[in-house]
């Protein structure tokens, strides 16, 4: 499975998914011009990856900022690990933040439990 990788600009996050390093992060500011066009491509990625995945999968979200209409795709995208954690598979998904921002780090613990998996907040170091 070919990985896809889209690089980070000013108002899109950095997108790394790569099923050969079992590397998948999500990383910087999230406010895309066109939400569906941009996420549609990690969505369906992400479809093609729970046909055949990794026994583990580890996530990463590094995000500076996100706006509401990314929120409701990034929660599209928890909902997909999450069937894959319903179907047995093992999932690890860390949620980084800056320390001094709070609302960030509610926000992973509010995905972790409106879509019902695990999600581990974490200070960036």
């Amino acid at each position: 499975m070919k990985p896809l990788i889209i690089e980070p600009t000013f108002d899109t996050p950095e997108i790394v998914l790569d099923k050969q390093k079992g590397h998948f992060s999500f990383s910087g500011r999230s406010m895309p011009e066109n939400p569906k066009e941009f996420f549609n491509p990690i969505i369906e990625w992400i479809d093609s990856y729970m046909k055949n995945p990794l026994n583990e999968t580890h996530v990463i979200f590094k995000l500076e900022y996100f706006n509401t209409v990314s929120s409701r795709r990034i929660m599209e995208i928890l909902e997909q690990f999450s069937e894959l954690l319903n179907s047995g598979n093992k999932i690890k998904i860390d949620w980084y933040y800056e320390e001094n921002d709070l609302d960030m780090k509610k926000a992973g613990e509010e995905f972790s439990i409106i879509v019902g998996i695990p999600i581990e907040t974490l200070i960036v170091n």
